[in-house]
């Protein structure tokens, strides 16, 4: 049995409070922000991917690892490779992970680099985060 091909894909920027999704095209190689959902200590609410997984029909989703700066597993990458974990035997698709370092900050960057103004919780980075992961996962693998 050969694996179906890549064309559409989600990507996960796993967080304890709140998990930004975004979705990425193999053809086009971009990545843009889908939604922000919340999560209570790392556990999201799994009807809500479940729809987002229904309702984009991904061939596979990927997960950003939030490794240290030395690329050593800091104890939230632990708690992300468990998320894709469940992702994985929930939905039975192919779950790859990615490295993420930088990404919230450089989000961040970008947000004020477009002049949206408002703090964090006004103006959540996680999503756009979670985009730019899934676009890196696109450049090194496509």
């Amino acid at each position: 049995m050969s694996e179906r091909p890549l064309r559409l894909l989600l990507g996960f920027d796993y967080g304890s409070k709140q998990i930004g999704v975004a979705v990425g095209q193999v053809i086009t190689g971009q990545a843009r922000e889908l939604c922000v959902l919340k999560a209570q200590n790392g556990v999201p609410d799994w009807q809500r991917v479940e729809a987002l997984i229904k309702e984009w029909q991904p061939d596979a989703l990927v997960v950003g690892l939030p490794l240290n700066m030395d690329g050593t597993p800091s104890e939230m990458s632990e708690r992300a490779e468990k998320f894709a974990r469940r992702l994985s035997g929930r939905f039975n698709l192919p779950v790859h992970t990615h490295d993420e370092r930088l990404t919230t900050f450089e989000a961040k960057g970008q947000r004020l680099a477009q002049g949206q103004r408002g703090g964090y919780r006004e103006r959540p980075v996680d999503a756009l985060a979670a985009a730019l992961l899934l676009q890196g996962w696109l450049e090194q693998h496509l």
